[in-house]
């Protein structure tokens, strides 16, 4: 293993040693919690254009196995972590780390103290990272970093959609639901499949037209990466399928859309949430929930707590006090920030996807 660096934003540096393929790589810097579930993470569309700082001290050690992902490769640009283990412990795994990030061309740094590096993110907030095993040039690396373009403004969707649509489940099924894929997760398609859905999934930038062309009984707004607030031609979508009544679901960047589509703004979050640990409470229910988050984004708390009749927060993190579900008040359409298909889980918010199934029945 070589020498590698990683460089912060702000010029701060750390030595480590190179994993994965020889080469460099910039993106957000952003830190996962999760202890399981390292490969579902790395090929999460939401995380395209995000460097991974695991804070889980070993990643690898259970192998890979290549039905255990959300999308077709490996969506992060970059990962960063403390042991980076390359024997693996599982005998149904199908290969190591290593190889599979040689055959994903990811480029990587180990042997950091992601405790430190956590610590940083969070006091001085996200920021862009440049990760090398090429060369130690720090001058020639502040170059090539200044010219990797911010999070925030970045329209990223319309890279990682389907190029064609395509469906899933049983064509017989009574219910139909139009999926809007901004970077859509294979557990969520699966979960409705599960409760005997026939899904079209819809590349991003699919007109209302197209859509409704397939009558569907509701519609869903996925999860994918970058700033809501640049996809005007999502939220023009979304308004769109508010008026015909029908029953409408967001999950992730799905809220933020939904928010933006009722007249809600959203905003960049100081260091996002990222993990399988995070504490929420339903409002409705009283009951907390132990849920996966994803998202560098929100909906403005202050814009709901001033819009009662338009949309009521329906689920509050208990971290920092973000609204994590809304609903609202004229139309059939609710949403939640974190992730409710997680795979590994947990799956205390499996009940959201019965609730949509119901309110379209």
């Amino acid at each position: 293993m070589t020498k590698a660096i990683l460089l912060l934003e702000d010029g701060t540096v750390f030595h480590g040693k190179s994993a994965g393929k020889t080469g460099t790589t910039t993106g957000e810097i952003c830190f996962n919690t999760g202890m399981t579930g390292y490969q579902e993470i790395f090929t999460d569309p939401s995380y395209t254009g995000q460097v991974l700082v695991a804070t889980n001290v070993h990643i690898g050690n259970y192998g890979i196995k290549d039905d255990e992902v959300e999308s077709e490769k490996i969506k992060i640009a970059g990962f960063i972590c403390r042991n980076f283990s390359i024997p693996y412990s599982r005998l149904n795994a199908q290969r190591s780390i290593q190889d599979y990030f040689e055959a994903e061309n990811l480029v990587a740094i180990c042997d950091l103290d992601t405790r430190a590096i956590v610590q940083h993110i969070r006091e001085r907030g996200a920021m862009n990272c440049l990760i090398s095993s090429e060369t130690d040039d720090i001058a020639e690396l502040k170059k090539r970093l200044a010219s990797t373009p911010s999070m925030a403004g970045l329209e990223l969707s319309s890279h990682v959609t389907t190029k064609t649509p395509y469906f899933i489940g049983n064509p017989e099924a009574q219910l139909k639901i139009a999926v809007m894929d901004f970077g859509v997760k294979k557990n969520i398609l699966r979960n409705f499949d599960q409760r005997n859905c026939y899904l079209q999934v819809f590349p991003a930038k699919t007109s209302f037209e197209e859509v409704m062309a397939w009558n569907p009984n509701g519609f869903f707004l996925s999860n994918g990466p970058g700033d809501p607030s640049s996809m005007e031609y999502a939220v023009l979508t979304a308004k769109k399928m508010l008026e015909t009544g029908k029953p409408l679901f967001g999950i992730c960047l799905g809220q933020q859309l939904l928010a933006l589509a009722a007249g809600l703004p959203t905003y960049k979050l100081h260091h996002g949430h990222r993990g399988i640990n995070h504490p929420v409470k339903n409002l409705r229910t009283g009951k907390g929930e132990i849920t996966s988050q994803n998202h560098g984004f929100g909906v403005l708390e202050q814009a709901v707590y001033d819009s009662p009749s338009i949309v009521e927060a329906t689920h509050l993190n208990l971290n920092d006090q973000t609204i994590e579900g809304i609903r609202l008040k004229n139309y059939p359409a609710f949403s939640v920030q974190y992730h409710p298909e997680a795979s590994p889980g947990p799956h205390d918010a499996r009940y959201l996807f019965d609730e949509f199934v119901q309110m379209i029945g």
